[in-house]
């Protein structure tokens, strides 16, 4: 039975157990023979061969349980076989014992940091397993081709991505000069990149065609970059490819939009600009800084502009205060040259917002000879006009004259006072005819043009004029005067000035629907009552072009005729910066 145990416990155990117990049954015996032979120096320093084996096969335990056998075993053998322990096996023993657990503890701890070092070196190398896994699946599934080559630019390794681009297969692609993907356009700047990754391992980075399998070609950002290492590829080079075809149609089609565009505003002698409204630095095409005057740049801050703007019309680039994303700016400002010249120009855009800047961009456009053409054709239309009134004034005029020989009475059948009181009215009449036929600089008073166009009808009829002083610059009181002319010839033929019954009122007044009297405008009312020998309205001529029934008035706006059968009443409104600039 106890054989059996021993055998079922010798299978049980391992072989480095097996190894190490029989090394120790040796080592016993070759103690026990020692003793017996009487050399007993060499018992106890023979069983450190056992410990060793014992701790480097099994562990510290083994190596202890060992060092206590060996120890044990050369005691009791030379206490039977000598009848007694000399005080040297004594020493020997305890030397035995302090070596054995000293080699047991030294290659534990040995054994140990060993099996760390293995356990950290197991780490890194899962983790760098991992790490090349990852990159492996990166490399294939990138968008972009990546591939590297060694010193003789042949491919090596090469993607899924850069298979589909060239249209091989990765088989295919291995050991083939890169410098045969490159269209023969091309082919000599890659050629040199190549031969420089050996050399100084400069990047490169260019956009090239390359070539398919079937021979059609496709535009490609191509970056080289060299890759030294101890390996057996030391000077292999990274190649990365990215389709840019797209991209570079998309750019190719902005060009020539560009290039349409730029040669639109040259014909349209157009310049572009754009203001940063925070930092106040306006960028501009050469063509905007020509119709400035100043010399072409990049960009100028704000100030240099005021220079040559207008003080005048320097707040009108200021931006709306209720401005947005879809605010319009449309402003005409005067720039001064250098050589003296003032030139109109045009500045049309809108606001925009680009990322954190507010910005101002439009286009810019001279004006000057549009505006002194349509200046021009203003000032011809206003002389016609004024020819045509003088014409028309002239042909009123005999009638008028014929209405003053008519109303002069002849005091006493006196010839002498006749002829003295109608050269008086004519002389009246030919003083305001020349008041609103000779343009001068001086203003003239509101009620002056009215009395003047009236004296000759004071003193013979019941008239009334009032109204605070309205001042009128020299060429709004001639404008002005043709319409009260045409007032009082139509008042001499067909109403109150014309008969001796009858009343005329001439008032004017600021108007109430204003915020301040300065910039009120100013109300002329015409009213004529009590005698009216025509009940319509005046006809299409010059006269109601003059006082505006079918049109614009030749001054003011708003302006309204009621002829009725008792009388008749005008009304105009003259603004103030019309009638006094």
């Amino acid at each position: 039975m106890h054989l059996r145990r021993l055998v079922s416990r010798l299978q049980g155990m391992s072989l480095a157990h097996m190894a190490s117990m029989s090394v120790l049954i040796f080592t016993v015996i070759f103690e026990i023979s020692s003793i017996t032979q009487a050399e007993t120096e060499e018992t106890f320093i023979s069983a450190i061969p056992a410990i060793i084996i014992a701790v480097y096969l099994v562990g510290r335990n083994a190596a202890i349980v060992a060092t206590l056998v060996a120890a044990a075993a050369g005691l009791a053998a030379a206490r039977i076989l000598r009848g007694q322990v000399p005080a040297e096996d004594w020493l020997r023993a305890i030397f035995l014992l302090v070596s054995g657990f000293m080699i047991a503890l030294v290659f534990h701890r040995l054994r140990q940091d060993v099996s760390r070092a293995l356990e950290i070196a197991e780490n890194r190398l899962s983790a760098v397993e991992a790490t090349e896994s990852r990159f492996r699946s990166v490399f294939e599934r990138a968008a972009i081709g990546f591939a590297n080559t060694n010193e003789k630019g042949e491919l090596l390794q090469s993607n899924r991505r850069l298979c589909e681009l060239t249209g091989y297969s990765e088989a295919e692609l291995a050991h083939v000069p890169l410098e045969r993907l490159v269209h023969p356009d091309d082919r000599a700047g890659v050629v040199e990149a190549l031969a420089d990754q050996g050399r100084s391992g400069t990047p490169f980075d260019a956009e090239v065609r390359l070539l398919k399998k079937d021979g059609s070609p496709f535009w490609a950002r191509l970056n080289l970059s060299s890759y030294r290492s101890d390996g057996p590829l030391s000077e292999s080079a990274v190649v990365v490819v990215d389709d840019i075809s797209e991209r570079r149609a998309a750019r190719e089609a902005m060009r020539i939009q560009k290039e349409r565009l730029d040669l639109a505003l040259s014909a349209g002698r157009l310049g572009t600009w754009q203001i940063d409204l925070q930092s106040e630095v306006v960028t501009g095409s050469d063509k905007f800084w020509e119709i400035l005057g100043l010399p072409g740049a990049t960009s100028r801050p704000m100030d240099e502009l005021a220079a040559v703007i207008y003080a005048a019309d320097w707040r009108k680039l200021a931006v709306p205060k209720a401005s947005g994303p879809t605010t319009n700016y449309d402003v005409e400002v005067r720039a001064r040259r250098s050589d003296g010249t003032v030139r109109w120009v045009a500045l049309r855009g809108r606001e925009e917002q680009y990322n954190d800047q507010q910005l101002l961009i439009g286009v810019a456009a001279d004006l000057t000879e549009r505006r002194q053409t349509t200046l021009l054709r203003a000032t011809v239309r206003r002389r016609e006009r004024i020819l045509i009134e003088q014409r028309h004034r002239f042909s009123n005029l005999f009638s008028v004259v014929t209405a003053l020989v008519k109303m002069v009475e002849v005091p006493g059948n006196s010839v002498t006072k006749f002829k003295e009181d109608l050269v008086d009215r004519i002389r009246a009449l030919e003083i305001t005819h020349t008041m609103i036929s000779r343009r001068t600089a001086s203003p003239i008073l509101l009620q002056d043009l009215v009395v003047q166009e009236l004296l000759p009808y004071l003193k013979t009829r019941t008239i009334r004029t009032h109204g605070p002083d309205v001042v009128m610059s020299s060429g709004a009181a001639e404008t002005f005067a043709m319409i009260v002319h045409e007032l009082t010839t139509n008042s001499v033929k067909h109403g109150v000035l014309g008969g001796s019954r009858g009343r005329l009122e001439v008032r004017w007044a600021y108007a109430l629907d204003s915020d301040s009297e300065a910039s009120a405008d100013v109300v002329f009312d015409w009213i004529e009552s009590g005698s009216r020998r025509k009940a319509k309205n005046i006809g299409h001529g010059m006269g109601s072009m003059i006082l505006g029934v079918n049109t614009a008035p030749l001054i003011g706006h708003s302006s309204k005729l009621e002829i009725f059968a008792g009388g008749l009443r005008y009304s105009l409104r003259l603004p103030r910066r019309e009638i006094e600039s």
